[in-house]
């Protein structure tokens, strides 16, 4: 196979849960190939970069394979490989996620009528 579309790809490795989301992603500046910013029809090759936002992180891989059909989740991961320092990065943000999220104090119960009027107070300026 010579290649394939950018938007297929990304689909076929699971990327994205339909074309349509992957295109929409591409066209809106979010997935970038070998540096720069692509078109839905860019055609994809082996030994390119791509970086692709999934949720609160930010994948950058290497295309190892290519294909056009959608396979199992194993089968999708061997289309490509993660670069070292996106793991890195991923890992150390997840950590910094995780530990902002055990700092943050969670209310021990929800507030009561009045509780809830001086929150409204509050929240109105006066």
């Amino acid at each position: 196979m010579s290649g394939v579309r950018l938007d297929k790809w990304l689909w076929a490795a699971r990327f994205f849960k339909t074309r349509a989301l992957a295109k929409k992603a591409i066209e809106g500046g979010k997935v970038h190939y070998n540096g720069g910013r692509a078109k839905t029809s860019k055609t994809v090759e082996v030994g390119a970069l791509i970086r692709v936002p999934q949720g609160w992180d930010t994948w950058e891989v290497e295309v190892v394979a290519l294909s056009e059909q959608r396979r199992g989740a194993p089968e999708a991961r061997e289309l490509y490989q993660e670069t070292a320092e996106s793991q890195a990065r991923r890992s150390k943000e997840a950590e910094s996620r995780r530990q902002a999220n055990q700092a943050m104090q969670h209310p021990l119960k929800r507030p009561d009528k009045k509780q809830r009027r001086e929150i409204k107070r509050f929240m109105r300026g006066e």
